[in-house]
């Protein structure tokens, strides 16, 4: 699994462990029963703290990314359509959130804006 660790990032590094397998899982890289490694494992990969990976772990299994069966390890669980969609929505907004920064920064009105959205939806 290709997970890359930030320091320099101001996000807990479970957060970013977190973060990059549920990316893995929403564009489809990680399908449903699909094994993760164990956390020792991950932990060894990223030389980090096995408490952190711990950490991870149960957060997406928390948010119902992922399954834990003792004995067998972590596996990624069938998602729930709805939750996944509400998942994308935010990252959605996340990105609008940018754009309007942006806007704001060079000065552009708010129609002008949606005039932009409207362009590139057009063009989909």
């Amino acid at each position: 699994m290709d997970i890359i660790i930030s320091n320099s990032s101001g996000r807990p590094i479970y957060e970013q462990i977190t973060s990059q397998i549920k990316g893995l899982i929403m564009n489809g890289t990680l399908k449903p029963g699909d094994p993760l490694p164990s956390m020792r494992l991950l932990a060894k990969e990223l030389r980090i703290s096995v408490i952190t990976t711990k950490r991870a772990y149960e957060d997406l299994e928390r948010d119902g990314f992922i399954t834990t069966i003792v004995g067998k390890g972590s596996f990624v669980q069938e998602a729930d359509q709805e939750f996944v969609r509400e998942e994308r929505l935010k990252a959605v907004e996340g990105y609008l959130q940018a754009a309007v920064d942006a806007a704001r920064q060079c000065g552009m009105e708010e129609q002008e804006a949606i005039e932009i959205l409207k362009v590139l939806f057009e063009e989909m």
